[in-house]
Parts: C-alpha cells; structure tokens; sequence
C-alpha cells in the first residue's frame, strides 16, 4: 500500500540537476531507490534552510513527524515477531534504545546523512551537520518520505536492513547506555525519589557552549557532566553518579 499517491500534503523545495546528482549518490550509498527526488530531497530539508529561501516551500518536520511513526511499527512488529519469549516490558526497553536518538545519530553517521543534509548559514555555522538530534531527525524524515515515495513493504525491508544490527547491538548488551533512564530507575527503586541535575557553568560563545552539569542523589553530588548541549552534560553526570551507586550497592 502506497500513502498520497496523487496529491502529496507538501511544498517541496526544487530540485537542481546538481543536487539531483548528490542524491543520486546517496541512494547509491544507502541501497535505496526514490521515485520522486522530490521526496527525498524535502526529507533533507531542515527548517533553518527552508527559512532562508523566497519561496515558501515545508521544511521536513512533517515526514519526521510520520517516519518516527513508521520506524516505530516496524521495530514493535520485529521485536514481537522474533523475541516472543520477551515481556512486553523487556520489548519496550529494547526499543527504546534501538529508536533513540543514539542510535539513530549513529545509523545516519554510516550512511553519511550529514553530507546531504540542507541546512540554514546558521545553523551551518553551529556545527548543525554533527548534532545528533538533527540527524535523528533527518533519518525519521527519510523514513517517512521513503514510505510516501514507494510504500510500507519497501521502507519496512529498508528499515529491517538498518535497524537489526543495532537491535542486536542491545541484546548482546554492546549498545550506547541511556544513564539517566539507568540512575532514574535505580533511585527510584532503591531511594523511593528522583535524580536532581543542576547546571553548574556554562562557557563558550552561543555558537560553541559547553555545559556542566552536575546531579544530586539522596543528598550526595556527582559530576559534572560536561557537554556541548545540557542533554550530553545531564547524560554524562548521569553516567558517573550510576556508575558509582551501583559498585557501591
């Protein structure tokens, strides 16, 4: 079954023949076949570069939008189909870190999204090609834009392809923890409270922060975290407080 076959709800960017030819070259490398270039070059579009053209064109937040809907059937129908033996607890945790955007950041990096991806001069000057949450992104836009383009048994074949080495990954326990999810559950469980973060500095011009973070666990303090966005600095104080709580348990 194919979604909008006739009509699609979007306002693509155009397409140039250069650009035609890096897409091309992504798909190449990915191992997959639009049939609207259209499509996949609106899954590259991110916000801040659609903001930056004359004409009003949509920026790829609705595909993100569906793919993270379609990347999560996908996962769930695998999971049930092939870990049975499993509690329906230990399937969601396996997919949510298989779905995060860990792991997605780190599939996007194989398939090189960062050299394809349109981004505004801002952001560009961020550093937006390297963070992990716009390439996250890009991959759910990609997704989705994949089952528009050519149809759920296609875009599922495809995300089987990506998403089986890093389901793997985690249950051969070799995957990127998520430390916070581990200290929440830990203290709740044995504290009956939760982890307090507190950003403790902060450096760097806006372009280029650095945070420290520290967290608080029954009335002791560890950290900081640091990291280039509170997100990494909450993960890695996170990482350091369950680290010691759990040799010490």
């Amino acid at each position: 079954m194919q979604l909008f076959q006739k009509t699609l709800p979007f306002r693509a960017p155009p397409v140039s023949a250069e650009r035609k030819k890096e897409l091309q070259l992504f798909q190449s490398h990915a191992g997959i076949r639009f049939k609207s270039l259209e499509l996949l070059n609106l899954a590259f579009s991110h916000r801040s570069y659609v903001n930056e053209l004359a004409e009003r064109v949509d920026s790829n937040e609705k595909l993100e939008f569906f793919g993270d809907s379609v990347l999560g059937l996908v996962v769930s129908e695998y999971l049930m189909l092939n870990l049975s033996d499993r509690s329906e607890g230990d399937m969601a945790k396996i997919k949510s870190f298989v779905v995060s955007e860990e792991s997605l950041a780190y599939i996007a990096g194989n398939l090189r999204v960062d050299n394809f991806i349109l981004i505004g001069k801002g952001e560009e000057y961020s550093g937006g090609r390297s963070k992990k949450a716009l390439l996250a992104d890009a991959i759910e836009a990609i997704l989705g834009a994949y089952y528009v383009d050519s149809g759920f048994k296609v875009v599922r074949d495809f995300i089987r392809d990506i998403m089986i080495p890093e389901i793997n990954k985690v249950l051969e326990d070799r995957h990127k923890k998520d430390y916070k999810t581990l200290l929440q559950e830990f203290v709740q469980k044995k504290y009956k409270n939760y982890p307090r973060y507190r950003l403790v500095r902060r450096k760097g011009p806006d372009h280029n922060r650095t945070f420290y973070i520290e967290v608080t666990v029954h009335r002791k303090t560890y950290g900081p975290g640091v990291g280039k966005n509170k997100k990494e600095a909450e993960q890695q104080a996170a990482s350091i407080a369950y680290k010691s709580l759990s040799r010490s348990s």
